[in-house]
């Protein structure tokens, strides 16, 4: 039972009490600053460019073709097969 003790005593660094906690905060903060808040931050974004482009499906699109002039089609006599200058 000794050995198990030293042995995670020794993994942990061999420190003991206020400093093992310290130790634990401070890699626990780094740990969150370059794995954990990169992540979130990555999906937030994600969230915010799907919630975009979906808006943006919604927007009216006009599905109906444009009603051409009459005189530019020679629809109304008088301009029939004038080329446009």
């Amino acid at each position: 039972m000794g050995n198990v003790r030293s042995f995670v005593g020794n993994s942990m660094g061999g420190l003991r009490g206020g400093q093992n906690v310290a130790s634990w905060v401070v890699a626990g903060t780094i740990a969150y600053f370059l794995w954990v808040k990169p992540s979130l931050d990555l999906k937030k974004e994600q969230q915010a460019r799907a919630a975009l482009a979906v808006a943006e499906s919604n927007q009216y699109v006009e599905k109906r073709k444009p009603i051409a002039d009459p005189q530019v089609t020679g629809l109304i006599y008088g301009n029939k097969n004038k080329p446009q200058d």
